[in-house]
């Protein structure tokens, strides 16, 4: 059974950084793709980045190009999101998502897993 826990998020400064955590439990990295989402209150849920089954290959959003990158520790089964230069519009609740697939999507119907979310707030 696949379970993802985040952390890490909470209140930082335009321009700051943070580090999210995800940490999941029964996902086989060579298989799975796992990616980061985010949710602003009465918004559309968002894809952020992901990483490929291998590792050797991460996307990120449009949104977050150049200032968010995805990382993963097989070993520890946690896959981190570092997010810097922190902008009040990357307020939102971030999620980790599991896809059964080699394939990176970017949409959410096609992940079958989640977290329960971590909140990151932006203050300008």
């Amino acid at each position: 059974q696949v379970q993802l826990v985040e952390s890490g998020g909470g209140l930082v400064q335009a321009g700051g950084s943070l580090r999210l955590s995800c940490a999941a439990s029964g996902v086989t990295f060579s298989r799975h793709v796992i990616s980061w989402f985010r949710q602003a209150p009465g918004r559309e849920r968002e894809f952020v980045g992901a990483i490929s089954w291998s590792g050797g290959n991460t996307l990120d959003g449009d949104s977050v190009k150049g200032r968010f990158a995805i990382s993963r520790d097989s070993a520890k089964n946690m896959v981190f999101l570092e997010m810097n230069s922190l902008k009040s519009e990357d307020t939102a609740v971030y999620y980790c998502a599991v896809r059964r697939s080699k394939t990176i999507a970017t949409t959410p119907p096609l992940y079958e897993y989640w977290g329960q979310g971590t909140q990151v707030t932006v203050s300008s």
